[in-house]
């Protein structure tokens, strides 16, 4: 409901803070402001936020390095706004976890209909919808393989997509051996040839990740001769 929905706007010019504010709250949302990504962080620890709007450009913490650090332990959508016309610099905020740009200036009456189309995905496909069949849990790992999320306990795991890729193909293949070949045929997809130290880094740097003790790992276990198990 959207008396529920926290939207945070996060930049340095108060005018357009205020100028999307005045859009959003003309459609119900409760709304919060921070000038800055050292803010909106503080903010994001204090309040649930439903969606961040974040300017890339900004003195300090800027959109970019705040991102990363909301989708350390957060996955509210995120719509980035940018002054840059590059399509490197709005690429680098997509890969670093924005879920849409626009470019500045904007129609506010675009924003909105961003905003409200980013909710509706996020509720309609949540990260943790119990409903997902595309939601695989082992121990306290939690995987949706639909939006390629990992968390253990309630911390979001940072995973590359290879290393996202063969947890995947574990979980996805609870209690079963699977040997190297299987593991890169899957997550490659091409004919494995001389890919042994290949997956084992890969599996190496997985472990270090989820496991609280990689040298002794209580998740990917390996299978003398065989191959991995989890």
């Amino acid at each position: 409901m959207k008396e529920e929905t926290t939207i945070l706007i996060v930049d340095d010019d108060e005018e357009i803070r205020n100028l999307i504010g005045i859009y959003l709250k003309n459609e119900g949302y409760t709304l919060r402001y921070a000038c800055n990504g050292n803010e909106a962080l503080e903010m994001i620890k204090e309040t649930a936020i439903s969606l961040v709007i974040l300017d890339l450009m900004m003195p300090g913490l800027d959109g970019v390095s705040t991102c990363v650090e909301i989708r350390k332990q957060h996955y509210m959508p995120i719509l980035m706004l940018t002054a840059k016309t590059g399509d490197l610099d709005l690429m680098q905020g997509i890969t670093v976890g924005a879920d849409d740009y626009m470019r500045k200036p904007f129609n506010p009456l675009e924003v909105t209909l961003r905003v409200k189309s980013l909710l509706r995905r996020y509720r309609d496909y949540g990260a943790l919808k119990e409903k997902n069949s595309n939601l695989f849990r082992y121990k306290d790992l939690t995987v949706d393989i639909a939006s390629r999320q990992c968390l253990k306990g309630d911390q979001a795991v940072r995973l590359t997509p290879k290393e996202f890729g063969i947890l995947s193909f574990f979980i996805r293949n609870q209690h079963q051996v699977l040997s190297l070949e299987q593991i890169y045929e899957a997550v490659w997809q091409e004919e494995a040839f001389e890919i042994e130290n290949v997956v084992m880094v890969h599996i190496t740097k997985l472990r270090e990740k989820i496991e609280n003790d990689p040298r002794n790992p209580s998740y990917i276990k390996t299978v003398w001769g065989r191959g991995y198990r989890l």
